[in-house]
């Protein structure tokens, strides 16, 4: 888009205004997902629920929210992507309400679900928001920084708020804060936002949003189910059964579809392809960070709720320079093909420096350089991926890229939590049984398990930089066109 059209665009005058209200949106749908994971003890035991339900707290949010982030996606197409946002963030409001004042656990979870449904309008509509607003390539850098920087720190932060919360004042608060977080972003969205018309609005594609929702929901399912019933379950089984057909079904539908839900074309690009991959891997591995370094640091460190929030807040302060300012700087001057791998195999180092975790490792000599590291490079791919991810789309497909991004992270999530647990667990069961004279052995067991975890992370983060490099092309994106053209660099 040349300079001269840019000022015409509606939201532009306003741009950096409706980066901090996407920016308050997006940290609120990110958080969520860890923000009450801190607090389900204590809540556990103020509503009298057992162990066996505690998990569908957590699971219940991430199904409805990884199911519906396409359908989600395309109705800010259709419908518009303020109004899309604004219900999102009503919607997720009153469940946040809800939950907060929950008198027993199915009132608790059935708002759990509605967040996670109204997470998957609200999210994708946010990022389409940020792809249309900001068109200037340095500017567009800038303000993907940020919101990067958020998709990856968004976790952590989660943490450290719902240790606060639930010591300080009262685990009712990790819902009550959303509505603190949503009425900011509703009143900002409300006055500041305006919607781009579309030039034609396609109709919706009913068999592919069924097939596609079935599907994820099944996908997802199925890796939570996993990691308690384990892979030989035949619920686990028939649901990645399930998972698998239904989205290869989805596939074809959608290429035979005169208005298809996710147009082939925003998935074959290999820019965009590689910058889905980036994401899927890197959200997959860096589970392996904040799950099992929060179980080393709370359980075999002592760390309280608190303290392991802190811990983590170096790594969330690079992760947010790697984001605003190293990504900034060199998205316009570095290919993505060395960018992006290169912050996955930074964030791999960092995970292979945990694999030398012990009991009596000092925070400071060792955890702390390892997660600074593993901050720059997630900083780096966070930012870089998603602004890739999302450039040369058509403007009535912008809503349904933005939320095959936020898919492929979510799934990537579930992916990387199941398999991580099982691999963990079964090097725990491996190394009790043949130490059973060692003294702490359980201790000793649990931090081989961390770092096994930690290992595979590693291994995930190298594999998947080395197939990215392998997909995106080279050369800089031309952001100023609008598209993803490439310049010789």
């Amino acid at each position: 888009m040349s300079p001269a059209a840019t000022p015409q665009l509606p939201n532009h005058a306003r741009r950096w205004w409706i980066l901090a209200i996407l920016a308050i949106a997006q940290l609120m749908v990110v958080l969520d997902s860890t923000v009450v994971n801190i607090a389900l003890p204590t809540a556990q035991s103020a509503l009298g629920f057992s162990d066996n339900d505690r998990q569908w707290v957590v699971t219940g949010y991430a199904l409805a929210f990884g199911s519906l982030l396409l359908i989600g996606g395309r109705l800010a197409d259709l419908v518009g992507r303020r109004r899309i946002f604004l219900i999102g963030l009503a919607g997720f409001a009153v469940a946040s309400a809800v939950g907060g004042a929950a008198t027993g656990f199915p009132m608790l979870v059935g708002a759990r679900v509605v967040q996670g449904a109204f997470a998957a309008l609200l999210a994708p509509a946010a990022l389409s928001l940020l792809t249309t607003t900001f068109t200037d390539a340095k500017e567009r850098a800038r303000a993907f920084g940020v919101y990067g920087a958020i998709a990856g720190a968004g976790a952590a932060v989660g943490l450290l708020l719902g240790g606060f919360l639930t010591e300080y004042a009262s685990w009712r608060w990790t819902m009550y804060v959303n509505l603190i977080f949503a009425a900011l972003a509703l009143v900002g969205g409300a006055l500041w936002i305006r919607d781009v018309a579309s030039d034609h609005r396609p109709r919706l594609d009913w068999p592919g949003t069924i097939t596609v929702s079935a599907g994820l929901f099944s996908l997802v399912y199925g890796f939570s189910h996993a990691e308690t019933a384990g892979w030989g379950d035949s619920l686990t089984i028939g649901l990645l059964v399930a998972a698998g057909l239904l989205l290869a079904g989805f596939v074809l539908i959608q290429t035979r579809v005169s208005h298809p839900l996710l147009p082939m074309r925003v998935v074959l690009d290999r820019n965009r392809g590689g910058a889905f991959l980036a994401m899927f891997a890197s959200a997959a591995g860096m589970f392996g960070v904040f799950l099992f370094l929060t179980y080393y640091l709370q359980l075999n460190q002592g760390y309280s709720a608190v303290q392991t929030g802190l811990a983590f807040l170096p790594m969330v302060g690079v992760l947010i320079v790697a984001s605003t300012a190293v990504a900034t700087l060199l998205a316009t001057r570095i290919s993505p093909r060395i960018l992006i791998p290169a912050g996955m195999i930074a964030a791999a180092l960092g995970m292979w420096i945990l694999t030398g975790l012990s009991l009596t490792s000092s925070y400071v000599s060792h955890t702390l350089p390892a997660t600074m590291i593993v901050g720059l490079g997630l900083g780096i791919v966070f930012a870089s991926a998603m602004s890739l991810g999302t450039l040369g789309v058509r403007g009535d497909d912008a809503g349904v890229a933005s939320a095959a991004v936020n898919t492929v992270q979510q799934v990537g999530g579930s992916v990387g939590t199941a398999l991580l647990n099982t691999l963990a667990a079964s090097a725990a069961t491996t190394f009790a049984a043949t130490h059973l004279g060692d003294a702490d052995v359980a201790a000793l067991s649990a931090v081989h398990s961390y770092t096994v975890a930690f290992t595979w992370s590693a291994a995930v983060f190298a594999v998947g930089a080395i197939v990215v490099a392998a997909i995106l092309r080279s050369g800089v994106p031309d952001i100023e066109s609008g598209s993803d053209t490439l310049i010789a660099v």
